[in-house]
């Protein structure tokens, strides 16, 4: 039988069909098998675990076949319970596979403590931003007389004068003591003469 002949066949048309059908068969099994592998359709909502303890975060995350890996802890937030969750990732509402880990970022027991720098007669604008900067707090600001106008002379916490290297607590309220700018030249060398006359 010739090749031609052999192409027109029924026995050779049948062939072609089972091995079409085989084709489409083993397509369909494969992409049945991935969507399975993949739990293609089978997506979890991520919960909000905001404020949440680890013993809650736990609790939840397992009943929804997720896992969670703590990252960091970051400076104490009051709005937020000690060690309660305060950054996610991936976001509440986001779609995510089973056995997912979601990320956590949780909120510290207490506030970090930093150093007080050196303040003393720099100028109060030099000085208040940098308080902030440290998570300090701006107290009460009181003046005495000193050659230079809006120089801090004095730091003070609860009344009581403290020196720059001191570890304070984050949002501590530092009071500061200024100079007032209204004794001249003349009248603090009046005063040393002054105070050099009583001695002698």
């Amino acid at each position: 039988m010739s090749l031609r002949k052999y192409i027109s066949s029924k026995v050779f048309l049948r062939q072609v069909a089972i091995a079409l059908t085989l084709v489409v068969l083993l397509v369909v099994l494969v992409l049945n098998l991935l969507s399975f592998i993949t739990n293609h359709g089978q997506e979890i909502i991520v919960p909000n675990l905001a404020n949440m303890t680890m013993d809650q975060v736990e609790k939840k995350l397992e009943d929804l076949d997720l896992e969670y890996v703590v990252l960091d802890t970051i400076d104490y937030n009051e709005e937020f319970a000690k060690f309660g969750v305060v950054l996610q990732e991936p976001k509440p509402g986001s779609k995510v596979k089973e056995n997912r880990k979601i990320y956590l970022k949780i909120n510290n027991d207490s506030y970090a403590y930093v150093v007080l720098p050196d303040m003393i007669e720099k100028t109060f604008r030099q000085v208040e931003p940098n308080l902030r900067v440290l998570g300090l707090e701006l107290g009460e600001v009181t003046y005495k007389p000193y050659l230079g106008k809006d120089m801090v002379l004095e730091m003070r916490i609860n009344g009581k004068l403290v020196k720059p290297g001191t570890k304070v607590m984050k949002t501590t309220k530092i009071d500061l003591v200024l100079g007032d700018g209204k004794i001249g030249f003349e009248e603090e060398s009046q005063d040393s003469l002054q105070r050099y006359y009583d001695n002698e």
